[in-house]
């Protein structure tokens, strides 16, 4: 390479960086500080930004809070067939008190659940009964 152009290349960045340093670095401090004492340029500048998070934040937002309350709605749903006041509530309603206290002792004695629920009952009931005895099938051949 011809050592006149690297002279010149080294020169021309040394004029670059000097007028940088002593003429525009001035300018471009004031015109910073100008700005920096406008009230409120910043959100002036990225007001649409700012917009566009707030939409997308509110969209999202919406949507937790849909899930987030049909997910309640449907535990709730659960919970009150879990509960195990709702076979006695269901035995008194029909007048019948036997299974009540059978159900009330049930759960006091923390069987509850090795009793069937009254759904159970009703399908066991409504169904023809095999007259057939069971017999359990071999485990082994």
């Amino acid at each position: 390479m011809n050592p006149d152009l690297i002279y010149l290349f080294v020169g021309e960045i040394v004029i670059i960086l000097a007028l940088y340093r002593f003429l525009l670095r001035d300018w471009v401090i004031d015109k910073w500080e100008e700005k920096i004492e406008e009230e409120g340029w910043l959100v002036v500048k990225l007001d649409p930004v700012i917009n566009e998070i707030e939409d997308r934040m509110h969209e999202k937002l919406q949507a937790f809070q849909d899930s987030i309350f049909g997910s309640v709605g449907a535990m709730t749903k659960k919970a009150k067939d879990l509960d195990p006041m709702n076979n006695i509530r269901k035995a008194v309603k029909g007048g019948d008190w036997g299974s009540a206290m059978v159900e009330y002792m049930a759960n006091k004695a923390n069987l509850g659940h090795l009793i069937g629920s009254e759904s159970q009952k009703e399908g066991a009931n409504s169904s023809e009964i095999n007259s057939k005895p069971l017999i359990p099938k071999k485990l082994f051949k």
